[in-house]
């Protein structure tokens, strides 16, 4: 999937009708209430030695604060289980905490085990038309009650553990796997984690695939013996470039003024107190 950001002011208005009102400054702690029972929940049991990196879950939790950040305005990621909308971006519906898509396989994958795990939820009639307008932005079949019964079922912490699970197999997890390949630390699990997000993992040139491999023409992985400060801000300059590829993506700032501001300070581990600024307002993790 691609992801998907709509040009920021337009996403802040319309989600101010939604979501909790977010101040300027947005302050939160990375010892976070936990999420829904699901892969992460499961991950979080593990013996403490057993989890590095990203994959730690007080790391974890950061990175979908800044996920959000960017993508909603808000820290609070467990607000978006019902968001749901069309952002004129040609994939069709927009929802959820990762913004999946009606246009590109990852909200039907996401319904349909949903629906082998609860069957007659409220989005388990849409599943035909789901399948229908995969690879579009029509909404036909869906209209008019598709969004509420998204907004129903995110009331359902079966669909909250649905969300999470497919967040982690297709995002988090491979991502984060293959930073670790790369010797990254958990900044640069972050940058995987946070391309794949909005570009997809597909054939195209602004996939993070395509992305990495631009980094690689640049400069080495640590992996290959390369300076891991210096392959990051190729990584970085590489997903800038794909980002500004497309209309929707064109404000760098999630790079610019987020992760990049990371790398400068040389906070590898991603270790709190953050600061940064996505679309110009002001975020802190203590």
């Amino acid at each position: 999937m691609e992801v998907r950001v709509p040009t920021p002011h337009v996403r802040t208005v319309l989600l101010a009708l939604t979501l909790i009102a977010v101040p300027l400054t947005a302050t939160t702690t990375a010892n976070a209430a936990p999420e829904p029972a699901g892969t992460a929940d499961r991950a979080a049991l593990a013996p403490a030695a057993a989890a590095a990196g990203l994959d730690d879950p007080a790391k974890k939790e950061i990175a979908m604060q800044l996920v959000s950040s960017a993508e909603n305005s808000s820290l609070d990621w467990k607000a978006q289980y019902g968001y749901i909308e069309d952002i004129g971006d040609g994939r069709g519906y927009t929802a959820g905490i990762i913004g999946f898509c009606s246009g590109t396989g990852d909200m039907l994958d996401l319904v349909e085990l949903y629906t082998g795990r609860k069957p007659g939820n409220p989005l388990a009639t849409y599943l035909p038309a789901l399948r229908q307008v995969d690879g579009t932005d029509s909404h036909q079949g869906l209209d008019p009650g598709f969004t509420s019964a998204w907004k129903q079922a995110a009331k359902d912490s079966a669909f909250k553990t649905a969300q999470n699970d497919e967040r982690d197999r297709v995002y988090f997890n491979p991502a984060v796997n293959r930073a670790k390949q790369d010797k990254l630390g958990t900044l640069g699990q972050f940058a995987y984690y946070d391309a794949i997000v909005m570009h997809g993992d597909g054939g195209d040139s602004t996939s993070f695939s395509s992305i990495r491999k631009r980094a690689l023409a640049k400069a080495k992985t640590p992996a290959q013996g390369g300076d891991e400060k210096q392959y990051l801000h190729a990584f970085l300059d590489a997903r800038v470039w794909a980002m500004k590829q497309e209309e929707a993506h064109e404000d760098t700032s999630r790079v610019d003024t987020a992760q990049r501001v990371f790398l400068d300070k040389g906070n590898l581990n991603l270790d709190p107190p953050l600061d940064w600024k996505v679309y110009g307002d002001s975020f802190h993790i203590g």
